[in-house]
């Protein structure tokens, strides 16, 4: 989250893209909380829910539709894991997701770094 927070500070999430952030556990959430990681993901236009291994197993968030895209930086997938069996599901970097998400398409991250 740090690393997507530092990316999309002062910047927006593509307006038709959906942001959705996950904390790992409460004890992630309220640190990054502590550290402003929140304020900052959510004024870029992240939606934030509860922390959770959600998205990334179906659960939380509603599943991908067929023919949509996701890309997530969790640790795996497999067909229908996250969705319809013609989603297409991405595996990237935390800042890969987070230029992707700014751009509106998977982006190389290369150029928002320092």
């Amino acid at each position: 989250m740090q690393v997507a927070a530092s990316i999309l500070k002062n910047r927006k999430v593509n307006d038709r893209v959906e942001f959705i952030v996950t904390p790992a556990s409460r004890k992630v959430y309220l640190e990054a909380i502590q550290k402003g990681i929140i304020a900052t993901l959510a004024e870029a236009g992240a939606i934030i829910i509860h922390p959770a291994c959600g998205l990334c197993s179906g659960i939380n968030g509603g599943l991908v539709a067929d023919n949509d895209t996701l890309i997530s930086s969790n640790n795996r997938n497999f067909l229908g894991r996250m969705g319809g069996l013609n989603a297409k599901v991405i595996l990237a970097s935390p800042a890969s997701v987070a230029v992707s998400a700014i751009e509106g398409k998977v982006t190389d991250p290369r150029k928002y770094l320092d």
